[in-house]
């Protein structure tokens, strides 16, 4: 579905046109959306890439972040600018294109690269200004847009297990911990290579800030624990983070404790958009679909484990 307005998809494209021109003025273009979603538009022209922000977006807490990225080469991709501009009421930011993951090659999935740069993030000290990181807030919208969405059978399962979670996990009270540097919605989407043959590094400043860095780790707990990610790929991407260092989970033994809290809202979330989008489009659940409604259904029945905090 095509979410942006005209004008702005329009404008945008132009702009990165303009800004791919300015850096390389024999510029080999070709241009293409990469994204047209209402949390976030982006735009390619030849290596440059020019997004425009949600709604929501303010200037002071987006220059934040994108100065924070600019600081940290080798784990964030740095902006073109660290200022944004606005393009129709939209914050518009640029940056040189990355290689994303090929989602048709899942053996070759980069999750121990994935797993050290979140670490190294963890493990960076947080600037006193950056806000807090949004990733229960995003859970609470999509849960949101769910009550908007209309009946279906699965909404229930979703809201019984949205209801077991803590309050700080539903954004309905502050986050326990907010001294680590948190990504905030880490997936294999967010990572490319920049050179293309250079090293992964994340992208999507977004929901960047200070929280509990064991949000970062909660999508990828999540698939696993629905059966969605293979027990091998799980227990790399966690030695790798633990090896690196990650001071979200405890350096051995058993992690849940701290996982259990942000992987039940990571499942929550990613049901609730299953179902809103089935919803919508008119059509039952999928297999994946259903297993995260499925899981959601069995914690609704099992309470969560304390969270116990290991960033120091």
């Amino acid at each position: 579905m095509n979410s942006a307005p005209g004008p702005l998809l329009a404008g945008l494209t132009a702009r990165a046109r303009a800004a791919a021109h300015a850096r390389t003025p024999a510029c080999p273009c070709g241009a293409a959306t990469l994204a047209d979603r209402p949390d976030g538009t982006v735009v390619r022209h030849a290596d440059t890439v020019a997004k425009a922000h949600p709604l929501d977006a303010t200037p002071a807490e987006l220059t934040s972040r994108l100065t924070l990225a600019a600081r940290r080469p080798g784990i964030l991709l740095p902006p073109l600018d660290p200022t944004p501009v606005d393009l129709h009421g939209r914050l518009v930011t640029f940056w040189p294109y990355g290689t994303p993951v090929d989602p048709d090659d899942p053996d070759a999935a980069p999750w121990e690269a994935a797993a050290v740069l979140l670490a190294r993030l963890h493990r960076s000290p947080a600037p006193e200004d950056l806000p807090v990181m949004r990733g229960p807030a995003k859970a609470a919208r999509a849960v949101a847009r769910l009550r908007e969405a209309g009946p279906h059978p699965a909404v229930a399962s979703v809201l019984r297990a949205w209801a077991t979670l803590p309050p700080w996990a539903r954004a309905e009270a502050p986050m326990p911990h907010t001294g680590t540097l948190c990504h905030g919605d880490l997936h294999l989407g967010q990572l490319v290579r920049h050179p293309a043959d250079g090293p992964w590094l994340l992208i999507d400043v977004d929901d960047l800030g200070v929280g509990v860095p064991a949000w970062d780790l909660a999508r990828p707990a999540a698939w696993y624990a629905c059966g969605l990610l293979p027990p091998g790929a799980w227990t790399r991407f966690l030695t790798a983070y633990r090896e690196a260092g990650g001071p979200a989970v405890p350096a051995e033994g058993d992690p849940w404790p701290a996982l259990d809290v942000p992987a039940r809202a990571l499942t929550a979330q990613t049901a609730a958009r299953a179902v809103a989008k089935a919803v919508a489009a008119g059509r039952p659940l999928d297999e994946v679909e259903q297993s995260v409604v499925d899981a959601c259904d069995r914690m609704a029945t099992v309470p969560p484990q304390l969270v116990q905090e290991h960033a120091k």
